[in-house]
């Protein structure tokens, strides 16, 4: 089955280690199945119902809703922030979840992975995600573990794509993606 996964890197960084382990998904994806990063979450406002009208919808935001919309699955790369997920990424969420019940996110498999300096590799940053995802109406794929840690000093003087744990890793959460996504279609 061919699958086509929309990535949101949580780091809007252009030299972030989390956007260098969408890279490297993106350069593993195995046959059939098409893994793309999403840019432009940074142009995206701060969510307000104000404006989320047919009248008012930014552009920003219509593009990013066309983007997941036409994807099958949804991989979310997330950095921790002060011991959660970055705002970017929220908002991003919360654009996605509407309108409520049939927004962009709603019943698309979801997985989340990441990479952070502390021990624990951004688990706590991974489980707001995975809530925040849930609760906008995606499936999380609550199988899928992927949580890096120590990323600065690992990937110092490294690229995620050159790591073996890392690729191997990577592999197993891209196959548990495009099997829900097999799963979804089936259903």
């Amino acid at each position: 089955m061919s699958a086509r996964i929309l990535t949101l890197v949580g780091s809007l960084r252009a030299g972030s280690t989390n956007r260098g382990l969408a890279e490297a998904a993106r350069t593993i994806a195995p046959e059939g199945v098409a893994v793309e990063l999403y840019e432009g979450l940074g142009d995206v406002p701060f969510y307000n119902e104000d404006i989320d009208t047919e009248a008012t919808l930014p552009e920003a935001a219509a593009r990013l809703r066309a983007a997941v919309a036409g994807a099958d699955a949804l991989l979310l790369v997330v950095p921790e922030y002060n011991g959660t997920m970055p705002a970017v990424l929220k908002n991003a969420i919360d654009w996605l979840s509407r309108p409520y019940g049939a927004g962009a996110i709603t019943k698309k498999p979801v997985a989340v992975i990441g990479a952070a300096f502390g021990q624990y590799g951004g688990e706590w940053a991974q489980a707001e995600a995975r809530k925040a995802a849930g609760v906008a109406g995606g499936s999380v794929v609550e199988d899928v573990k992927l949580a890096i840690p120590g990323s600065l000093t690992r990937f110092a003087e490294t690229h995620p794509s050159e790591d073996a744990e890392v690729l191997t890793g990577l592999s197993a959460v891209l196959a548990s993606l495009t099997a829900a996504v097999t799963a979804t279609a089936t259903a």
